[in-house]
This record gives C-alpha cells, structure tokens and sequence, in this order.
C-alpha cells in the first residue's frame, strides 16, 4: 500500500485535480458556442441532444456523488448483500426506460412542457404542478445538497481540505455551469467526466483487486473479517427480506421520478431517440456499478480502519493510497466535477420546476430565470452547510441520497402511473396523493426503520400515494370510482393468481432469508455487541545518560519499526544537574533540537521547534513531541485496562487500526547541545545529560464471543 505523506505527492495530486478540472469546466464553456439565449435551450437544450449523449450525462446525474461516495459506504458495510441494490435497482430501472419514460418523453414533446411537475396535470402552472414544484424543490434542494457533501468529502479526504471549502467551491462551479451554458453544459460535462471516470475507475478497481489477492483473495480476506460480508442476505432486517428487496425495485423505478434525470430525456427528440438513449445509458451504467461494487469490497479489506463513521471516504481514500498521485488527481477531479455537474443539473430542474409550474410569467424571462437558479444554488448549498452539524445523517452522502431520491419517486411515479392509466385525478386528489408520499417518507425515515436493516422509504412513500389514490376513489365522490382509469378492475380469477404468485414469491424469498442469511448471534453488518475485545494502552520508554561536552551536540534517537503497536503520541525529556564546575553553581544552558521528518506521517500534531532551558534540578522537562493520530485518543489517554464490545468485523477492524503503525514508522531524533557557563575563573567541561523517549501504546487483545 502508498502512502501520500510527502509535500511532492500532495502538490502533484492538487495539481493533477486542477488540470482535469480544467478540462471539464473548459468542456461546459465549449457549450456557450452553440447555445441560444432562450428559456427553452437553458432547460431543455432545444430538445435535440444526442440520444448518446443524454444517455451519459443521465448516467451521471443519476449516480454520481451516491455512486463514487454513498454506495461504496453502502458495499463497505453491508458486503456481498448490496448486490440487491445494485441489481434489483437496475431492473427498476428498465421499467422505468421501458413504461414510464416513453410517457413523459411524448407528453413532454406534446405538450412543451420542461419540468417533470408540469406532468401532473393537465394545465401547466394548476395548484397540483405548484405543489408538486416546492415538494421538488425541497426533496431536489436536499439531493443537490448531498452532492455538494459529496465533493466536500472527497476533497477533505484527499487534500485535507476542511468539507465546507469543498461545499463553497462546488457552489461557484454549480452555479458557473449554469450561468455558461443551461442543461447543455451539465450534459457536455457530464460525458465528459464520466468518459474519464470509467478509465480511472477501472485502473483503480484492477490495483485494488491485485492488492486484495484477487477475486478469491478479495473473498477470503472479507470472510476473514466477518463471515456475513459474503452472504448475499443481510442480517438482522426488521420487515423481511421481500419488502427489503422490493424497496430496491421501487427505488429503480423511482428514477422516472427524478427531475434532473427526467430533463434529460426530455432533450431528446422523439421516441426513437430515447430507445437509442436506453440502451446507451445500460451499456453504460452497467460497468460502473460492477466496478464500484468490486471497489467498495476492496475498500473493506484494504482499508479497515475506516469503520462505519468512514465508510464513505473509501473511494478517495484507496485512490489515494493505491494510485500514483498523478491518477490520484484525476480520480478526484472525475468526483468533483461529477458530483458538481449532478448538483447543477438538480438547480436546474428546481429552476424548470419554478418558472413553469410556481410562477408561469417568469418561463420566458430569460435573466429571471438565472436569478432563480442562483437562489436555489444558494439553497442548497446553506442545506449542505447546515447538514455538517448534524454527523451521522447531514453528513452522510447516502442517508441525503436515500431521501431525496425515494422521496421524489414517491411523490411523481404514482402520479404518472394513474395518469398513464388514463385516470385524471382532480387537484385535491393529486394534492393529497403528493403530501401522503412524501409524509409517508418523512415519517418512516424519522422513525428511524429507512435504514440497512429496515426498508427503504420508497415503499412507504409509493404505497402512502397508492393508498390514498384508492381510498378517494372508493370514498370520494369528485374522485372517479374504477381506479385503474381506462382499464377494468380486475376478475375475481385474475386476482386469485395474483395473489398466489404474489405469496409463492414472498414464501420463496422469506425462507431462503431464513435459510441462508447469516445468524444475528454470531456476526453481520448491523448487529452488535456480540464480540469483546481487551486492550491495554501501556508506556514505553527509552532512557540513557550522556555526557556532552561545551559547545557540543550529541544526537539521540530510535527506531519505530514492527515491534511497536500503534501510539497515541510520543515525547522527548531531559534532565539535567549542575556539576564538573569549580567555582560556581550557574546552570548549564541545554539546546535541544527535535527532528521528525524521517517518520511516514502524515502527522497530526507535530512539536518539533528547538527549545533551551537553564533547569538544572534533574527534573524531566518536555522538549519535543508528535502525535501522529489524534483520534486514537477515543480509545483512551490514560494508562490502564479497557474493553471493546461489537461485531467480530468491528473489532478486527479497530485491533489493524491498533496494529497500524503505517504513519509513525520511521526513526526519531533529537540533538542535544550543551552550553557551559565556564569563565577565565571557572572550569566546566560539559554535563551529563539523561534523555528520555516515551510513548503510550495501545495493545490490543484476543478477540472473543461475549
């Protein structure tokens, strides 16, 4: 494994992220060429984009920060089991291509509308699209926001930069592609950095799978961790497996829910477009999610020490450690420029959503456009801001995600469902469908069962819109009775079937779960405290005294090597009494000079700076001191017993990082440098010297059952 210690490697990925960022940012401005100064060019592109390049930037917007940051959390933790995300996901997605998106690609080229909230209705600007376009605002706001987190993070991870530079920065590009070029810059740029994401990708998958010991060292090596890492079931679900998986599908289809995906589609010119569109986006889409699955697993095995609180920093964090600072570089700039590009592509759906549908007089208002893109640019940046505050769900890019994303499928793919049936919802109907969705996904997430272990909120929110669209159809009298619209309720035999293919598939999914998922009482992402760990954190010390003659430097050191644990921060004393004098009792002056700079590093707190003292009491006095990584201090800071409770791969993963002396290898050293105070009358040779090196070292213990 690298490791980026060194001010060279740093400047070389810095420099490397700002040539690529370079280039997207000078691919979004080529869009200023050919663009034209209307309303409809800013939103819709004209409707003329190629269907391959829709395809791409749809592929983008819709992964992006979830894809490179939230997802690979996802696959750290939960193992072989997020292949149902993944794979179910994309099914969803088929549908959607397939069903949904050849209704909005119609309406839209019908009708000219631009935005996905003018859909449900007939009337553009009605109370329905005006509802729909502030809940697409607020849900579009957060997922804009969870991808300017997202750049923060890959920032802070790479070049140390603190989250909310990353999030201010992403603001100004967010807002300069909108301002140069509309929806066809994000398009453009988003081609353009997803072209350069597979190839860095790829690179970084093969590294790290070499690194791993290949497809079955990868497999064996996460077993070892924790068995449950490579059942494909997870353990301890709340609701089941089937509704688990179901709100993966939900999720899928939930992508027709997505204005800033739905704007791309609606760039294309006719339905012959979008099947070429369909298929480019799956050749596509399909790679990545192989690679990033294989890389969140890698993340697993080579980065242990991340643990839950990191898991999002796991890409970034093996590009830096496993790729040359050079590709390091592009693998951040294709995050950046991907999460900024998403983000923009969302401002401007909320921007489509707010001329059209809230205030109809501003569509055509080309500068007044721009100036609502700047405020919800603003917006979502202060929701990003704000979420840092908040660790756990403000910051975490996936938890952002899964909000966003469930919420707006929850709240428009019923709505376009009913209406492709050919069923006309009145606006109190559509309204009430719309405020269930989302209160159905709001609730279910604050209640705290959206999570791993639950269910998804897509199944809440779209089973909230459907069970509110049948209730008003049977106890409303403005609502039309037959709520399959155009079609006929379905025969009591039809039903039947149903129903038995319905329960046979829930039978054969839940006794498979029961069958084959791993036991919660032994180990698995999620369940814990079924393991104990003792450690000690123990002092070590290296002692020696020395005589140093006037005006000389003696030099002290030792070397940090596989002998030690890892520490939670090292010091160098001295102590010193005045003797070999005739005729006076003056203290000696002692100048001691700390040198750190052959240890790996990076370090955290570093006290290197020369210090003299006249103390000659023999008592210790602190001359020197590093810290290479303060947070190793929750694990203690005084001397002493202690234990750990949790999973057996929780526990592996803080006894590495225990072990892990990566950043403190190296040799200490620290010149000593004696200054008599001898006269014409006096006679002073030197004086002896007792130095002291000490650290307090965290020990780790046996790991067993509980």
């Amino acid at each position: 494994m690298k490791v980026r210690d060194s001010m060279s490697d740093e400047l070389m990925v810095l420099l490397s992220f700002l040539l690529f960022m370079c280039f997207f940012a000078g691919v979004g401005l080529a869009s200023m060429r050919v663009k034209k100064d209307t309303t409809d060019d800013y939103l819709v592109a004209g409707r003329g984009m190629h269907p391959g390049l829709a395809a791409l930037s749809a592929v983008s917007t819709w992964n992006s920060g979830y894809m490179f940051i939230g997802f690979i959390g996802f696959i750290y933790l939960q193992g072989y089991s997020a292949i149902w995300i993944a794979l179910v996901s994309t099914i969803g997605q088929l549908v959607a291509w397939i069903w949904l998106y050849k209704y909005i690609q119609q309406e839209g080229e019908a009708r000219g509308i631009r935005s996905l909230t003018s859909l449900v209705s007939n009337t553009t600007g009605s109370p329905e699209a005006k509802v729909a376009a502030v809940l697409s605002v607020i849900f579009l706001s957060i997922y804009a926001a969870a991808q300017l987190t997202a750049g923060g993070v890959a920032l802070e991870t790479m070049l140390d930069w603190a989250p909310t530079i990353g999030i201010l920065i992403g603001f100004v590009l967010v807002v300069a592609y909108c301002y140069a070029g509309g929806i066809r810059a994000s398009i453009w740029t988003d081609a353009a950095q997803s072209s350069v994401m597979i190839v860095g990708s790829t690179i970084l998958c093969m590294v790290a799978l070499n690194s791993s010991g290949g497809f079955s060292g990868l497999h064996n090596e996460l077993e070892s961790i924790d068995p449950a890492m490579v059942n494909v079931f997870p353990t301890g679900l709340k609701f089941g497996a089937t509704l688990w998986i179901a709100a993966f599908f939900f999720g899928g289809l939930g992508v027709a829910g997505q204005p800033q995906v739905v704007s791309r589609v609606m760039t294309l010119k006719d339905d012959r477009a979008r099947k070429e569109a369909m298929v480019w986006f799956f050749v596509w889409q399909t790679p990545f999610i192989v690679l990033m699955f294989l890389i969140g697993l890698a993340c697993r095995v080579l980065l242990p020490e991340l643990g839950a609180d990191g898991a999002q920093t796991g890409l970034p964090e093996l590009a830096m450690t496993e790729l040359s600072p050079f590709l390091g570089g592009v693998i951040l700039a294709s995050i950046f420029a991907a999460t900024m590009s998403t983000a923009d592509s969302q401002v401007l759906a909320c921007t489509a959503a707010i001329t059209d549908d809230v205030r109809p007089e501003w569509s055509q208002d080309h500068k007044t456009t721009k100036k609502v893109t700047l405020a919800v640019a603003v917006f979502a940046t202060l929701i990003s801001l704000v979420g840092q505050q908040f660790p756990g769900f403000g910051d975490s890019v996936f938890s952002l995600v899964v909000l966003a994303v469930y919420g707006l499928g929850g709240i428009f793919v019923p709505m376009i469902l009913v209406r492709m049936m050919g069923y006309e919802p009145d606006t109190p109907h559509s309204i009430m469908m719309m405020i269930a969705a989302m209160l159905g996904v709001v609730i279910w997430t604050v209640l705290g069962y959206g999570d791993a272990e639950g269910i998804f909120p897509s199944i809440p929110g779209v089973g909230a819109a459907f069970a509110t669209h049948f209730l008003l159809c049977w106890l409303r009298d403005d609502s039309p009775s037959n709520a399959f619209g155009r079609y006929s309720l379905p025969g009591q035999q039809t039903v039947t079937i149903g129903v038995a293919v319905l329960v046979a598939i829930v039978a054969v999914t839940e006794v498979s779960y029961v069958a084959f998922a791993p036991d919660s009482n032994q180990s698995g992402a999620g369940a814990g405290g079924e393991y104990t760990m003792n450690y000690t954190i123990e002092e070590w010390e290296k002692s020696e005294t020395l005589f140093v003659g006037n005006d000389q430097t003696a030099q002290f050191s030792f070397t940090y090597d596989e002998m030690f644990t890892a520490n939670l921060g090292i010091q160098f004393f001295i102590a010193y009494g005045e003797s070999n004098e005739v005729g006076t009792s003056t203290c000696d002056d002692v100048t001691v000079e700390p040198d750190f700079s052959d240890p790996a590093g990076p370090h955290d707190e570093v006290d290197d700076e020369a210090k003299s003292t006249s103390n000659c009491d023999s008592s210790e006095q602190m001359m020197g001191s590093i810290t290479t990584d303060t947070t190793l201090s929750e694990y203690g800071t005084s001397l002493g017993s202690f234990t750990l409770n949790g999973t057996m791969g929780e526990l592996n993963a803080v006894s590495d990082r225990m072990s892990d002396i990566t950043r403190m290898a190296g040799t200490y050293e620290a010149g000593v440098t004696v200054a008599t105070n001898s006269n014409p009358f006096t006679a002073d040779s030197g004086e002896s010297v007792t130095i002291t090196w000490r650290a307090m070292m965290l020990v780790p213990g046996e790991i067993v059952p509980a």
